[in-house]
């Protein structure tokens, strides 16, 4: 349902300055400018779980492809209605034109606490690979997974923490349009994971026991520099990360920010395609995969316009994270010929604790020496 506000309880916020697109290939992602190369293949998911195998089979091939060169692809068919998206963007408008007082309300008590209100520059996500930056420019909102969605479970109350909603009628809605929007992406989500099985060759549902009580979070994120205030050189919008779950399913605003680290160092911009949602993978899929599939390095640059003007960007990244017990070990199929792994097991709890610790806390993490190895040394410096 779409999420209706009262005239009286929304702020305008300043607009979203889109790209047009000029001519946009099947099977591209579309740069600005409708320039982009075919780097980031667009799939269309829509026939998945339907009774034509040669459609499901090349839906699988499609994104073991993409896992494999990119680790980053561009889904449609996915079935979201347009009311459901219009509700998001609606909510991300809503809360974020709120006073800085008013949105600081809705913050967590600690940075542990993964819900709630982040306001700029409070966060470093290259922390999380244990690489020095100035701070982060995004302002966030966090939903996730609470205790009270598993009343059958013992679940860590910090780590399946109870949300955190901003008051009055305004809120009342921004909740509605936020869990709305959340249901349907962990939807795709766990589309995504059932199409993850059968392109390892793994049996269906491989995945559902790691994920029946997932850690997911929502978590959305608004760009927008006040006028007159200045960006340093190297800081970023939000900086170099690799997400840290199974997959991320991320609407955003067709206009730039996002980049994605290719293999030769260079930074690839992407902007998502009209109707499309950018998906990618996580440290926990590329655990299980033993890097045949690609956990992909990416930042959000300050988002700018043709002209160089600094403008605003909306997105909404949903993380499906895998359950907090779960212990990630390598697939079997993924393993080397004397069955070794490049990754330890980890549990997804010990592993988020490490990356949230660096992101949110501030502390280098000292885990992350693998994947902070692909940033070029003029990115930061890792951890001694």
């Amino acid at each position: 349902m779409a999420m209706q506000l009262e005239t009286n309880s929304f702020v305008t916020p300043r607009p979203v300055a889109l790209v047009t697109y000029d001519h946009p290939v099947a099977g591209t992602t579309v740069e600005q400018r409708g320039s982009a190369p075919p780097l980031v293949p667009i799939v269309d998911v829509s026939p998945w779980g339907g009774a034509d195998g040669a459609a499901n089979a090349e839906i699988a091939a499609a994104v073991d492809d993409a896992c494999r060169t990119v680790g980053f692809m561009q889904i449609v068919g996915h079935g979201i209605p347009t009311a459901v998206i219009d509700g998001l963007a609606g909510a991300i408008d809503w809360f974020f034109a709120l006073p800085i007082d008013e949105k600081r309300r809705s913050m967590s008590p600690r940075p542990s606490i993964n819900r709630g209100y982040t306001p700029p520059r409070s966060e470093r996500l290259s922390y999380s690979l244990g690489v020095v930056s100035p701070d982060d420019l995004f302002e966030a909102f966090n939903v996730g997974a609470a205790v009270s969605d598993f009343p059958h479970l013992s679940l860590d109350p910090e780590i399946y923490a109870e949300n955190i909603w901003p008051d009055g009628p305004g809120g009342v809605a921004y909740r509605d349009g936020v869990l709305t929007w959340m249901a349907s992406a962990g939807r795709v989500a766990r589309t995504m994971t059932s199409i993850f099985a059968a392109a390892l060759g793994l049996p269906r549902g491989h995945f559902e026991p790691f994920t029946d009580h997932s850690i997911d979070v929502l978590r959305m994120n608004h760009y927008d520099v006040p006028v007159g205030v200045e960006v340093g050189q190297s800081q970023m919008g939000m900086g170099a990360h690799t997400d840290y779950g199974i997959v991320t399913v991320l609407w955003a605003d067709p206009v730039p920010g996002l980049e994605i680290l290719r293999a030769d160092g260079s930074w690839l911009p992407i902007t998502p395609a009209p109707g499309a949602l950018l998906i990618n993978l996580g440290d926990l899929t590329a655990r299980w995969s033993n890097d045949r599939w690609l956990s992909t390095m990416h930042r959000v640059v300050p988002p700018r316009d043709a002209a160089g003007t600094l403008i605003r960007r909306r997105s909404a990244a949903f993380f499906h994270d895998g359950n907090a017990d779960a212990l990630i070990s390598t697939l079997e199929p993924c393993r080397a010929a004397d069955g070794s792994s490049s990754y330890d097991d980890v549990t997804v709890g010990d592993h988020l604790a490490q990356k949230l610790s660096g992101s949110r806390g501030l502390e280098l993490n000292a885990h992350a020496e693998r994947e902070a190895s692909r940033l070029r040394d003029d990115v930061g410096s890792p951890k001694p």
